[in-house]
């Protein structure tokens, strides 16, 4: 019998245990496009998602690049928009500034010409393949109330564990400028 009729001989399913909450690991983020555009917003190229709750968000998937974890995948999702009010999109704005930061080398707290720059971006598709360093952290998935892995912040020059993430040992380098969750995993005030 073809082995596309019986599948009693396949291997197992892997499996993965969660990342320890806390652990530092540098990531590259991929956005998967959403195909919404609100050009007054600044938002082209179709990477953000619109949900039917009215809330925009980009779906981003985080692929770790080094140490104990690499290769591994974690999705989260970063707000641009609610229907309910600022502070999802207030949220997002202070995650993708902890983003460049943490890929251009800057401190949260250096006003330097340069590191105001650095904090520009051309559009959403400039955060399309960012490498960063991220906390990951565990949440209660909304689907099915197992935990899961989110990264909702970005390791700054200001933290200790900045230069030493997946025991890299070096800084990261600074960029130049230039799988997917469903909206039910948005948080229920973004809805």
């Amino acid at each position: 019998m073809s082995v596309w009729k019986d599948f009693s001989s396949a291997e197992d399913q892997q499996t993965f245990d969660i990342i320890p909450k806390g652990t530092i690991a540098r990531v590259r983020m991929t956005v998967k496009p959403g195909g919404h555009d609100d050009p007054v917003q600044g938002w082209t190229g179709g990477y953000a998602t619109q949900g039917t709750t009215g809330a925009v968000y980009l779906n981003c998937e985080f692929v770790i690049l080094e140490g104990q974890y690499a290769r591994r995948k974690v999705w989260s999702l970063i707000g641009l928009h609610s229907p309910k009010g600022p502070e999802y999109a207030n949220m997002g704005r202070s995650f993708i500034k902890g983003i460049l930061n943490s890929a251009r080398g800057f401190s949260a707290k250096d006003n330097s010409p340069q590191a105001v720059t650095a904090r520009r971006i051309n559009g959403l598709a400039d955060l399309d393949g960012i490498e960063f360093t991220a906390r990951i952290d565990v949440e209660k998935d909304q689907r099915n109330g197992s935990d899961r892995n989110v990264i909702k912040v970005a390791v700054t020059k200001d933290h200790k564990d900045y230069g030493s993430s997946g025991g890299s040992g070096s800084a990261p380098p600074a960029q130049s400028p230039p799988v997917a969750a469903p909206a039910s995993n948005l948080p229920s005030w973004a809805r």
